[in-house]
């Protein structure tokens, strides 16, 4: 049984593998409909209220396994069936009400929103109620809390509110950055990504052993502290014997990143990373003025890929990573030509088994592209280090005062300052995932280890500059 952090994640990690098989074999369309009883096989309920709406949920899984909504351009999606056991959210008065005659809470309410019953025990009028939290502030017993749903208290952009008809979640796809926090944070898994895992299957088929085109994976660095049962080199070697001619890593597209951002950056004197996807469209969507101090680089996902495209004109490239925005990513204009498709580890981890590959079993492949720099692009703050090292190879003498936002709130605080022109930084490194890409929704696992883990990792390539990573492939740092 695979190990995952959450018993949501197991239930997801099942639905793909089943896809996956089915697909691989070509008897998903027979067999389809049979997936929630193999999941679900009863005749107790282990999960919901009877096996009959576990099996439903299930069937909505299988739907987002297949791509989910094709109207709906967001990659986050709500499984409202899922979604109906989260208490109403607000402000709540609880039974550490005393029924005082102080009356702090009515005084301070501007809305007239507090009443009190009989047995003078204060009361809240939702209807008048704009939550803005005064009350509790007041109540000498902190009777008041305010219950907020898991997944809209892990949206920092406030994407998310209850729909009225319905009470389940409602994602605003106008303030979404498809993160992904709330999709890791649901206890009901009532929140989940799309997969593309179909199209991926569609693509390994569609190659013919690599004959028709090659098919390369480019893996994210944060892969280094996933697969923790495995050497890196077996899941190599398992990432070919799932038909990749290539693997490639995405830490050798941060150091083609990092060299050209450190350029810009001496260039304009201030910028703000594009490597995270998340961050990007943070940015596009609640402080628009900002986008032209964006990074004008494409992530290190899309440069690396448009490099091997530029050698190998037959090649399709599937990326695999933690980050769910990447699924947003690659269906943008300037993104689309080099990326084929995306798949997060956790559908890795589904499609492994799906094949039923040993991963400890197998010999080890060799996974040297990038530098120590590129490679710890995965951590908070790895990007800005990426950046410093490339302006010293280059022989600049600008001097980078960077701020490295570690989660979209930091993110927040460092965009409002620069937008009143208060940021004393010339830097702005945004990772939308709290300890950067090791935070990822799509991971498998999630721990303060992760970073140690991809230090290690850092510290075994091969090549430990960024000039000598990238004069290995003879990439053009001209261009």
């Amino acid at each position: 049984m695979r190990k995952f952090d959450t018993k949501v994640q197991l239930l997801k990690y099942k639905v793909l593998r089943e896809v996956a098989r089915l697909a691989f074999e070509d008897r998903l369309l027979d067999c389809y409909t049979e997936i929630p009883k193999m999941i679900v096989k009863g005749p107790e309920a282990t999960m919901r209220c009877c096996i009959y709406k576990e099996r439903a949920i299930v069937g909505e899984r299988i739907r987002m396994a297949l791509g989910g909504n094709k109207e709906n351009p967001n990659v986050i999606e709500v499984i409202d069936i899922a979604c109906d056991e989260c208490p109403v959210s607000g402000y709540t008065v609880t039974e550490s009400c005393r029924g005082c005659i102080a009356h702090r809470c009515e005084d301070v309410c501007k809305r007239g929103a507090i009443s009190f019953d009989k047995h003078q025990r204060a009361v809240i009028d939702k209807e008048k109620c704009v939550e803005c939290g005064a009350c509790a502030k007041v109540c000498p017993y902190s009777a008041i809390t305010n219950h907020k749903r898991p997944c809209e208290n892990a949206c920092k952009v406030k994407a998310i509110s209850r729909d009225e008809k319905t009470l389940a979640a409602s994602i605003d796809n106008d303030k979404c950055i498809a993160c992904g926090a709330c999709v890791y944070q649901c206890p009901f898994g009532a929140i989940t990504d799309k997969s593309y895992i179909l199209d991926v299957v569609n693509l390994i088929k569609g190659s013919e052993g690599n004959t028709k085109y090659r098919l390369y994976a480019v893996v994210a660095p944060s892969i280094s502290s996933q697969f923790v049962y495995a050497k890196l080199g077996q899941v190599i070697m398992g990432l070919k014997q799932l038909g990749f001619f290539s693997v490639v890593e995405a830490a050798l597209g941060a150091d083609m990143v990092s060299y050209r951002e450190a350029r810009e950056l001496a260039e304009k004197g201030f910028l703000t990373s594009s490597c995270c996807p998340a961050f990007v469209s943070y940015i596009e969507k609640s402080f628009p003025t900002l986008r032209p101090f964006v990074s004008h680089n494409l992530s290190p996902m899309a440069e690396v890929a448009r490099f091997i495209k530029g050698t190998d004109p037959d090649a399709k490239i599937i990326f695999i990573g933690p980050c769910t925005a990447k699924k947003q990513e690659f269906q943008r204009e300037e993104v689309r030509p080099w990326i084929d498709c995306v798949l997060t580890f956790e559908e890795l981890q589904a499609w492994f088994d799906s094949k039923d590959l040993d991963l400890p079993a197998l010999d080890e492949d060799v996974l040297d592209n990038a530098s120590y720099f590129g490679r710890i692009f995965a951590r908070s703050g790895g990007l800005t280090d990426a950046v410093k090292q490339a302006l010293k190879e280059q022989g600049s003498d600008f001097i980078v005062n960077p701020i490295p936002c570690d989660g979209i709130e930091a993110c927040r605080v460092a965009l409002l300052k620069k937008q009143k022109n208060l940021l004393k930084e010339n830097f702005i490194e945004g990772m939308a995932c709290v300890g950067g890409c090791i935070g990822g929704a799509g991971c498998l696992t999630h721990g303060p280890k992760d970073k140690g883990e991809v230090d290690k990792y850092g510290h075994e390539a091969y090549e430990k500059t960024i000039t000598a990573a990238l004069a290995q492939c003879a990439y053009d740092t001209e261009k």
